[in-house]
């Protein structure tokens, strides 16, 4: 069993685990991957954590308290007034379905991936339940 605790919550899975199915209809998911609505405080955990998200070695949001923030890819203040709740979700679970040559890691896809570290293969970078706690945090970032 592998766990991995966030912010005060546990999420439990088995190396074997599959992947939530879920439908993109235009360039969104809009159901939920758990059923369920994220937790922000969670989310903001995820995103601000270095080692789990890594978001900001690409972006920069507001968050004065973190030094060194990226430039690579769109500022995430705002995020909840550009992007609908299902458009985000896209975003996070594979980027590359709106845009092929993004930068954008999927944090929820596990096939068709190359040079993955044998620790991390099988695995996606978020689980369902994380994809949903960072959506629920981006959208309590309008301008």
């Amino acid at each position: 069993m592998v766990a991995t605790a966030l912010a005060g919550a546990c999420f439990a899975a088995s190396a074997e685990e599959t992947l939530r199915p879920f439908t993109v209809v235009g360039d969104a998911i809009p159901a939920s991957l758990t059923g369920t609505v994220g937790d922000p405080a969670r989310g903001r955990a995820i995103v601000l954590d270095r080692r789990l998200g890594a978001c900001l070695l690409c972006h920069t949001g507001p968050f004065p308290e973190e030094k060194f923030q990226g430039t690579l890819a769109p500022d995430l203040s705002g995020a909840g007034s550009r992007w609908s709740e299902g458009q985000l979700r896209l975003r996070l679970v594979d980027a590359t379905r709106l845009n092929p040559d993004t930068i954008m890691p999927p944090y929820y896809r596990v096939a068709g991936l190359a040079r993955v570290g044998n620790a991390w293969r099988g695995k996606p970078i978020l689980w369902a339940e994380q994809i949903e706690d960072v959506v629920a945090f981006l959208l309590t970032l309008p301008d």
